[in-house]
């Protein structure tokens, strides 16, 4: 744990850096390394306000978790499938949804739970850290070490920029998993089965599309979310017909398949159906999810 021990104090001595009188935001999400963070910045002392950005598509227990932490819970101005019905299901190259319920300021200052252990592309976004005297600094940063805070200006728009504190960025999963085991730490109920701290688990946005397997996992285990995305679905192509995807699919249930697996051939290969047979893919979709659509 000796490692684990220095990763704390390196992580503390980050947050500490923060000066200012007014609260830092703690970015909180509901998931594991939002309750890392939180329980950091207490150890840290600095004044803070955790802060949920509801983004209306959350697993079960999100709130109340929040609630069991004295989250503060900020409501975006547009609702997930408000959102679907004006530009269409978000994929990995058009996260328009992020940008309205996630990716916003609330405060000058937060603190992230960003882990670069959690993907590779994270992992090559900031691959140029260096650590120097225990403190992660950009290269530009290193010529101006004395008094320079660790941080990552993050812009939202010409006018809105946060500076982002990333105290955890080189914890690994096991890391996380030893933190919440020795600080006694509660996290979401979804991480647990039959008692037992699953660190693999992943608590975010219900069928979000930067999942490894695109959301499908998440829709298997909560089909009534694939019925509301469905039903946002059909109101994006009623409401643009002359778009190239209201031209391509035939209707709502066409539209959400080749969403989730990708392309409509893999559909056909993932459920064992011809293209050259039955065209009802709400027949198709209701088989695969076993829902009554």
């Amino acid at each position: 744990m000796s490692e684990l021990a220095d990763k704390e104090r390196r992580a503390i001595k980050i947050l500490r850096m923060y000066r200012g009188d007014d609260p830092i935001e703690v970015s909180y999400s509901g998931g594991k390394d939002s309750d890392v963070i939180l329980a950091l910045t207490k150890m840290a002392g600095i004044p803070y306000r955790a802060i949920y950005k509801n983004t209306t598509i959350d697993p079960p227990y999100t709130a109340q978790h929040c609630k069991d932490n004295d989250v503060e819970v900020v409501m975006p101005k547009e609702r997930f499938f408000d959102l679907i019905a004006a530009n269409g299901f978000p994929h990995r190259f058009s996260r328009h949804c992020c940008r309205v319920l996630k990716e916003y300021k609330v405060l000058d200052n937060a603190i992230h739970g960003i882990r670069t252990a959690e993907s590779t592309k994270r992992a090559a976004r900031y691959k140029d850290y260096t650590q120097i005297d225990d403190t992660i600094l950009f290269p530009e940063e290193i010529a101006a070490i004395q008094g320079k805070e660790p941080i990552v200006c993050r812009n939202y728009s010409k006018s809105d920029h946060v500076n982002v504190y990333l105290p955890i960025l080189d914890w690994s999963d096991k890391d996380v998993a030893n933190f919440i085991k020795v600080h006694g730490i509660q996290a979401h109920p979804l991480y647990y089965t039959n008692g037992a701290f699953n660190v693999k688990c992943r608590v975010g946005c219900i069928g979000c599309p930067q999942a490894t397997d695109n959301g499908l996992a998440n829709f298997r285990q909560y089909p009534k979310m694939a019925k509301q995305w469905i039903k946002a679905g059909q109101r994006f192509l009623d409401t643009h017909p002359d778009t190239i995807t209201a031209r391509r699919f035939k209707d709502d249930y066409q539209y959400f398949a080749a969403h989730l697996f990708d392309s409509l051939e893999t559909f056909e290969a993932v459920t064992h159906a011809s293209l050259f047979g039955k065209e009802d893919w709400k027949q198709r979709l209701e088989d695969y999810f076993k829902i009554d659509l």
